[in-house]
């Protein structure tokens, strides 16, 4: 193997920008096409473009990151890196990765490498956004297409419905681009709907398309959602609750019909949602776990409950559970979650303490009405259906229009403002190490030490090992001063600063106006 050489006397600098073209010296190479054949063949790592972007880039310390369900595989592609592109270290990431929000390319950066390889998800944190360079790997799964098509056109008539509307998670993106052409040929009217940023088709657990169906059709639209799960699917359906809903299972070769308890989803939040209208004492959650929290949205809570003179505090968790937040007790009253919407609309019965969205905060703390207090009637206070009296009223809900109550527009670009998209932040200057969007965690938790000295305590103090040690602290919120278990806060955070983000779960006491 071949690879160029550096002039002697010059260390190697990494590059963050390269071509992509990848040289026919790494495509034909016939030792590394026996090591990748060690990998499933219908799961594209892209391991060619892998090994083409460290070397452009000169990268020796590359660091990996895998979902759960292709950890299987890391060391196989750590192996072949350092054997095929010269890496001289090459990091597997073995924290907990759910989706593209967790990228963790400060973890990354704390292990000095040059390049971050992120599989299973697609670029969700633009690169631009990133602390060090990074490469995102969907890792696409070929699946059999054909089947794919015959479950379709042996299930449906193109005479009978108006048409598919077509997604699934971004490993099925190409297959699902393949089966359109075909599906069209058989006279079927197919439609892949997109939330920038997301690709066509593309749906993730909190961010789906809003579809706009054809006003008083008589015929019904289809989703046909290409998934091994429905976690995804859901999505899915809250966005678009009046499309009934089929999935594909690719590995089973069926196609199941899928139903969501829409009323009993918003019912649920309701009730979450008016119980925290009471809240004297807010808990906001900023989440850790990778790029989960975004800055931009705990600024903007901030500012709301200030200009409300509301008393809160906030609170960084890598994996928030139910037992981490009863550890607090009655110090807070409603918590505000910036981290991952489904853990409110899926686990929020699980907590005793109202745990919101942001979308649903919006809503608590009265700028924006509740889906159930807007009048979604008609003029002569029919509920639109799809019947011709739904064509004679004007009401949002029926079809041509897009309005739907609870929105899954959690990173879209063009969601509402509560949401993380990071196509909204303001134009700046990247990658400012001390203020910016990367590194706000580590330097505003350091800030909030100074600022606070002994009355900011260490709440949740995890071990390396995992292991639970309780409360640490007590404070009280009101004065913001507090009975510190552990001794010296500042001297314990100095010497363990490399590890607090993963590790350890703290807790900013915030005054209200009377307070200040």
């Amino acid at each position: 193997m071949e690879i160029e050489q550096q002039p002697s006397g010059r260390s190697r600098v990494p590059k963050r920008f390269v071509k992509n073209q990848i040289p026919d010296s790494i495509l034909n190479d016939a030792a590394l096409s026996a090591a990748i054949s060690l990998l499933p063949s219908n799961y594209n790592f892209e391991i060619h473009k892998i090994i083409w972007r460290v070397r452009s880039t000169n990268a020796t310390r590359v660091a990996l990151q895998f979902p759960e369900g292709l950890l299987m595989y890391s060391l196989v592609i750590s192996d072949i890196l350092v054997t095929f592109a010269d890496v001289d270290h090459c990091f597997v990431l073995g924290d907990v990765t759910y989706g593209a929000c967790c990228v963790d390319d400060l973890s990354a950066r704390a292990l000095d490498a040059q390049l971050l390889v992120h599989f299973g998800h697609s670029c969700l944190v633009p690169i631009d956004s990133t602390t060090i360079p990074t490469l995102y790997i969907f890792v696409e799964i070929a699946i059999n297409t054909r089947k794919l098509l015959q479950e379709l056109n042996y299930n449906f008539n193109p005479d009978e419905i108006s048409s598919f509307i077509m997604a699934g998670t971004i490993q099925f993106s190409s297959a699902i681009r393949a089966v359109k052409p075909e599906l069209e040929k058989l006279g079927f009217k197919v439609l892949i709907p997109q939330a920038k940023p997301l690709s066509a088709g593309e749906v993730l657990g909190c961010t789906a398309p809003t579809v706009k169906l054809e006003a008083c059709s008589e015929k019904d639209d289809v989703i046909i959602f290409v998934a091994d799960g429905r976690f995804h699917l859901e999505a899915f359906m809250i966005a678009n609750p009046r499309v009934k809903a089929f999935r594909y299972d690719p590995y089973m070769g069926k196609l199941f019909l899928e139903e969501y308890d829409h009323e009993g989803m918003k019912e649920e939040r309701k009730r979450a949602i008016e119980r925290a209208r009471g809240a004297k004492i807010w808990g906001v959650v900023l989440g850790t776990l990778g790029r989960q929290g975004n800055p931009r949205i705990l600024e903007r809570l901030e500012k709301k409950m200030k200009e409300k003179n509301l008393d809160y505090m906030v609170v960084l968790i890598s994996e928030l559970t139910p037992k981490k937040i009863e550890l607090f007790g009655d110090a807070v009253d409603a918590w505000v979650q910036i981290a991952c919407p489904r853990l409110s609309i899926d686990w929020g019965d699980a907590f005793k303490k109202p745990l919101l969205t942001s979308f649903e905060a919006e809503i608590a703390l009265g700028d924006l009405p509740g889906w159930w207090e807007r009048n979604l009637r008609g003029k002569g206070g029919l509920e639109c259906t799809r019947s011709e009296d739904c064509c004679k009223y004007d009401g949002v809900q029926k079809r041509g229009e897009t309005g739907v109550d609870y929105p899954m527009d959690y990173y879209a670009q063009d969601g509402g403002e509560w949401n993380s998209s990071y196509s909204k932040k303001p134009n700046r200057s990247v990658r400012r190490n001390s203020s910016g969007i990367a590194s706000f965690k580590q330097e505003k938790t350091r800030n909030y030490f100074s600022r606070f000295g002994g009355a900011f305590h260490q709440l949740v103090q995890r071990s390396i090992s995992g292991k639970e040690s309780g409360v640490q602290a007590q404070i009280d919120v009101s004065t913001g001063q507090g009975k510190s278990l552990l001794g010296n806060s500042r001297k314990y955070h100095s010497e363990h600063s490399e590890k607090f983000t993963d590790h350890y779960v703290f807790v900013q006491p915030r005054m209200g106006a009377a307070a200040r």
